[in-house]
């Protein structure tokens, strides 16, 4: 019989552990301190596997059935739900650390290690100081396009346009050597950055930046 939440916030700890089923593998497991534990029972491969799904109630009912669901869905495909969530975690893991400052730290040594003139390698640290201000702790593969374009309007409010200008291609070339390096995770290189930023002509006319949302795909890659 399905469980229900009244019978669920119920369940009181016993002397030995014991489990309340819900039905496709799902149950709630009561352990002896009074903690209450989703758990799923399946088959893989002939093996018996068991797999958590959370703590009730911090885990909802309803959200523990749609973890079994989701489970399930990856049985019918031939995946491992255990399996895929160690991948799922060590991608987030790899997404976390490889945030926008250390992507580019490590250009930066790349362009060292190729010999690049010392006074060209701290300008290029220079302009990147403006973007890893806002945007330096933020694992690359999620940063917006319009996050980037925020903090380029934030140095052309102080009247440095040309500065606007060569942090945008520094910062481009940041998200394209991730790109090359495997680190935006399937999302695609930049393959224009212009049009972001505003130029300074001589009659000291600036173009008016287009809306984020016109400049997603010249400024970050597209997931595929």
């Amino acid at each position: 019989m399905p469980l229900s939440d009244a019978a669920c916030r119920a369940a009181k700890s016993a002397t030995k552990p014991y489990k309340i089923s819900d039905g496709g593998g799902l149950h709630l497991l009561v352990e002896k301190n009074g903690s209450r534990l989703w758990r799923q029972a399946y088959r893989f491969d002939g093996k018996q596997k068991l797999i958590a799904l959370g703590a009730y109630p911090a885990v909802s009912l309803a959200d523990a059935r749609a973890g079994r669901d989701a489970n399930k869905t990856l049985l019918a495909k031939g995946i491992d739900p255990s399996a895929q969530r160690k991948l799922d975690r060590s991608a987030a893991r790899i997404a976390r650390s490889n945030t926008f400052r250390i992507v580019a730290d490590e250009l930066i040594t790349k362009f060292e290690a190729e010999g690049d003139d010392p006074k060209t390698i701290e300008k290029k640290k220079w302009l990147l100081g403006f973007i890893n201000a806002d945007l330096g702790d933020r694992p690359i593969a999620e940063i917006k396009a319009s996050e980037l374009l925020d903090v380029l309007r934030k140095i052309e409010r102080r009247g440095r346009y040309d500065t606007a200008r060569r942090a945008r291609s520094i910062s481009g070339r940041v998200f394209k050597y991730a790109t090359t390096a495997r680190r935006l995770l399937g999302r695609r290189s930049p393959t224009r950055l212009s049009g972001i930023g505003t130029t300074r002509h001589a009659r000291h006319f600036s173009p008016r930046l287009k809306p984020a949302s016109q400049l997603r795909a010249i400024i970050l890659p597209d997931k595929r």
